[in-house]
Order: structure tokens, then sequence, then C-alpha cells
């Protein structure tokens, strides 16, 4: 009996060995390689979240700084029609103006040469007048 319990305890003995060993050389490692393999994912999880972060804090300034811009356009366009239609009505008056001007001149100068044709026809229809009286009446006046 008493070599049963030297084997059960020499047996105990090398089991405990084999765990210590099988625990220096082969869990420790491997647990630490886990750990290893673990903490290197959470800190590529947490710069994945940071560059993420990033940008979409990039992407709202973009956008903001777009509409920004779009904005600035909308008022330089508006600005640029207002001048244009402005520029536009400023022609069209001074065409009005000028044609205004060019019409009154024509009607002065064609009232001119209507009173001077009226002047020659009465004249000349006085003359006219003359001579038909002088022939039919076959006298000098």
């Amino acid at each position: 009996m008493i070599n049963l319990d030297i084997a059960f305890v020499f047996q105990l003995v090398n089991f405990l060995v084999l765990v210590l060993l099988l625990n220096v050389f082969l869990y420790k490692p491997i647990r630490k390689q886990l750990a290893d393999r673990a903490a290197q994912i959470n800190g590529a999880k947490q710069k994945s979240a940071e560059v993420d972060r990033e940008v979409q804090e990039k992407l709202a300034s973009y956008e903001a700084r777009m509409r920004e811009i779009r904005a600035g356009a909308a008022d330089e366009r508006g600005a640029l029609k207002k001048e244009a239609q402005q520029q536009e009505a400023a022609i069209l008056d001074k065409a009005r103006a000028e044609a205004t001007e060019s019409l009154s001149s024509i009607k002065a100068k064609v009232a001119q040469e209507a009173e001077e044709a009226r002047r020659m026809l009465t004249a000349s229809a006085e003359t006219l007048s003359s001579e038909i009286c002088e022939k039919v009446l076959g006298r000098s006046l």
C-alpha cells in the first residue's frame, strides 16, 4: 500500500510539474499572444474610430465651406444680374433719349420742309394763277 501511496504521490508531483511546465511554456505564451492580439485589435478599432471621426469632421467642414461658397456665388450672381439689369436700363434709356431726339429732329426738319414747300407752292400758285388768268382773259395784268 505504501507502494501505491508513493506511486500516487509520484504521479501527483509529476502531474503538477507537467502543469507548471505547460503553464510556463505553452499557456502563458498563448494567453500573451491572445492578449496582444486583442490589444492590437482594440487599438486598430480605436484608431479606425478616430480616423472615422476626423473624416466626418472634415466632411462636415467641407460641406459647410461648400454652402458658404455657394451662398457667396449666389450673392455675387445676384449682384452681377442686378448690375446687368441696371446697365440694360441705362442703355435702353439712352437709346430712347436718342430716338426721341432723332424723332424730334426729324419732325422739325419735316415741318420746316413742309413750311418751305407751302411757301414755294403759295408763290408758285400765285404765279400760276396769274398766268392762267392772263391766258384765260387774254391780257396782261
